[in-house]
């Protein structure tokens, strides 16, 4: 008797791990258009730390990306449970605020740069600025960049995944939602990692003794500038194409004029253009307005 319920036991469990796994794998095909834009942004925002400091940054982040999930899984499990009808106004504050960063990288690109390099060498001639200081400072503001863009990105993930098992059992849900955190959070990171070191597989290839291995060498190091500055536009329009996707998704009337990839593409760019435009603008606005009520006094 005691046999039999064991033998049933490893049954229920086998078919419940073979669902897991199923569903895991139509969670994580739903969320691949936003792996793709997860993949690019993290891979340009830990792009231009020093060579040996770039796994450890990677890795950072891979933590901070854990934590995140650690914190959405059980959110999103009680929000889909007691409140599902927070779960649209989340996905879109967290659309307007990829739309923000992306206005704002933009506008720091094109309007502040050469304003700042130009007041900073009339408040500073020849004055030495402490590179070791500054590289730490730019490490870690870095990976909060990136662990905040993730939490974002993270969001929309755990809402599809958990779309795909709505209907499931709610161990079925938790145990699918985990196993897609984890997955997506190691593949993601991984190919992160992948690339910001692929100056040094070049290296050490174009170093050996074979002429195969020289010449791929010779090509990944060619290579490694162009696609991690290609990197940095991409990741920028990610930010626009997810989250302008996002509002855009939530809005009847642009959603329904999305007859094509293409189309739903441009119509994705130009809404997050807008709402990245409007949100900085709102912020800089109150900024001022902030400035003028509360004037910074200086100490004599």
């Amino acid at each position: 008797m005691a046999g039999a319920s064991l033998l049933t036991l490893i049954d229920d469990i086998a078919t419940l791990l073979d669902d897991v796994a199923l569903m895991t794998k139509v969670a994580t095909q739903k969320t691949a258009g936003v792996l793709g834009d997860d993949l690019a942004l993290n891979a340009q925002q830990v792009a231009g730390v020093r060579a040996e400091r770039e796994l450890p940054v990677v890795w950072a982040v891979a933590k901070g990306s854990l934590l995140n999930k650690a914190i959405l899984v059980p959110a999103a499990l009680l929000i889909s449970a007691f409140i599902p009808w927070a779960i649209v106004p989340m996905l879109m504050a967290g659309g307007i605020y990829l739309c923000f960063e992306g206005a704002e990288k933009l506008a720091h690109q094109f309007l502040h740069r050469a304003h700042a390099d130009s007041a900073s060498h009339e408040n500073n001639p020849g004055s030495a600025v402490e590179p070791a200081l500054d590289l730490v400072a730019l490490e870690k503001e870095k990976i909060k960049g990136a662990v905040r863009t993730d939490f974002v990105l993270s969001i929309e993930i755990i809402v599809i995944a958990l779309g795909t098992v709505a209907n499931a059992p709610m161990l079925q849900q938790v145990a699918t939602l985990i196993a897609t955190a984890l997955l997506i959070t190691v593949g993601v990171y991984g190919f992160v990692a992948a690339i910001v070191k692929l100056d040094d597989l070049g290296l050490y290839l174009h170093q050996s003794a074979n002429a195969l291995a020289r010449g791929t060498g010779r090509v990944l190091l060619r290579a490694a500038p162009w696609l991690m500055k290609s990197l940095s536009v991409i990741g920028t329009a990610a930010m626009f194409l997810v989250g302008g996707g996002i509002l855009a998704h939530h809005i009847p009337a642009i959603h329904h004029l999305s007859e094509s990839f293409i189309l739903s593409m441009l119509l994705d760019a130009g809404v997050g253009l807008a709402a990245g435009a409007v949100a900085l603008g709102t912020l800089s606005l109150f900024r001022r307005l902030r400035a003028r009520t509360y004037p910074v006094r200086t100490i004599r």
